[in-house]
């Protein structure tokens, strides 16, 4: 293995359609029980306590199937292609 090249990841782009409906779906849910989505959401990503997302409506469920690196992934794509081009 050579160490002086950049390694890439590859994006699995058939995964980014079910990351951003698990990203809808718990942040509705977060939403109807009263919690700040945005705050919950960051905070699981950043701590991988699922304990950060309410069990209401099978939310914890569906984000844990969800690798936490391919929800930073979707959430940093579309700001690049929301606010950046």
């Amino acid at each position: 293995m050579n160490n002086q090249n950049t390694q890439y990841i590859n994006a699995r782009r058939n995964d980014v359609l079910e990351v951003t409906d698990i990203l809808a779906e718990v942040y509705a849910a977060l939403s109807e029980k009263g919690y700040n989505p945005v705050s919950q959401i960051v905070g699981y990503v950043m701590s991988g306590d699922p304990t950060y997302i309410t069990s209401y409506r099978n939310a914890r469920s569906l984000i844990m199937k969800a690798e936490r690196d391919e929800i930073i992934e979707v959430l940093l794509e579309n700001y690049i292609e929301t606010r950046l081009k």
